[in-house]
């Protein structure tokens, strides 16, 4: 997988994955004044029942 992924959790925490085959270049989240650099373990929350990957559009209407 390439490029950047944006995940959704269950309490409403946003943030996004940017991957180059098999390895992770950075991991964000969303906060209120923007993308900051997150811990990477939040890329285990990917895999987490409650989390959804966003679509396109759902991506397009978040805050940039």
């Amino acid at each position: 997988m390439n490029g950047t992924s944006v995940y959704r959790t269950g309490s409403g925490m946003i943030f996004r994955v940017s991957q180059d085959g098999q390895s992770y270049r950075a991991v964000e989240t969303l906060t209120g004044s923007g993308w900051v650099k997150a811990q990477p373990g939040i890329v285990g929350l990917r895999v987490a029942p409650d989390t959804v990957r966003l679509s396109a559009r759902q991506v397009l209407a978040l805050p940039s």
